[in-house]
């Protein structure tokens, strides 16, 4: 294994719904654990995710409402998704965009507390698009010389997203095979909350990045302006964008 690892990381794919991180839900969940030793364990769920598939969606991922009937909601799995993960970095494709932010709306949504601070994120998708600009089926191909067979299976991608991420690390010697390394190298963008709401200045202080407030600091903006943060938590922002609005509300105060 190219990958040097001090915790264990945690691969995970979504299967959903759709693409809206606030209002999209997850129908299949996929976790590849591989620990420092290299020793592996893997869990997938189905899930019902209250809510109607659309077929463009099962059109993707091949999942439809009937497949899905009899399957836990995720508050029913939240809590074992929650013990998987928990002490470990979490990696994926795409995931810093999507799975990570909807991920973190489902289990809150669940009313569990998930802390972005506690996780190193590492996304292959953002590697191979700074290395070589393409997708999973061509990573897969390119770094591993293997057909991707069921793309769009959690599954089959959260294996073949492991595989790329350890062969990046070897392809390249520029590349450094630490989580924390690459983790840094996965970022396009830092943002606060992931979904691209709240981002930094160059003092690493929290900024707006849209609105009438865009680039202003968001402590700033509650002190003159607490109306804003209140019609931030009214409206329909992702939870974990208002979870973290709340922490700066809170740091405001002192």
């Amino acid at each position: 294994m190219n990958l040097k690892l001090f915790k264990p990381l945690c691969i995970f794919d979504l299967e959903t719904t759709g693409t809206n991180v606030a209002k999209d839900r997850i129908v299949e969940i996929s976790i590849l654990k591989v620990n420092p030793d290299a020793s592996r364990e893997s869990k997938t769920w189905l899930v019902n995710p209250d809510m109607y598939i659309p077929k463009e969606s099962t059109a993707v991922h091949g999942i439809s409402d009937e497949d899905v009937k009899d399957a836990p909601k995720f508050s029913e799995i939240g809590a074992k998704v929650m013990e998987m993960i928990v002490g470990s970095d979490l990696g994926g494709f795409n995931s810093n965009r999507f799975d990570v932010p909807l991920l973190a709306e489902e289990l809150l949504r669940a009313g569990i507390d998930f802390d972005l601070s506690k996780f190193k994120l590492v996304d292959a998708q953002t590697i191979f698009h700074k290395m070589e600009p393409r997708n999973l089926t061509a990573a897969y191909k390119f770094y591993c010389q293997k057909e991707l067979v069921d793309a769009h299976s959690a599954e089959a991608d959260v294996l073949a997203t492991f595989e790329v991420l350890d062969a990046q690390v070897g392809h390249y010697d520029e590349l450094p095979n630490d989580i924390a390394g690459l983790s840094e190298f996965s970022f396009h963008s830092k943002f606060a909350d992931l979904a691209g709401f709240i981002g930094f200045d160059e003092d690493h202080k929290e900024i707006f990045s849209f609105g009438k407030y865009k680039g202003q600091r968001v402590k700033d903006v509650f002190q003159k302006d607490l109306g804003y943060y209140g019609w931030i938590q009214n409206a329909d922002f992702p939870r974990y964008t208002k979870k973290v609005l709340t922490g700066i509300q809170l740091r405001s105060k002192f």
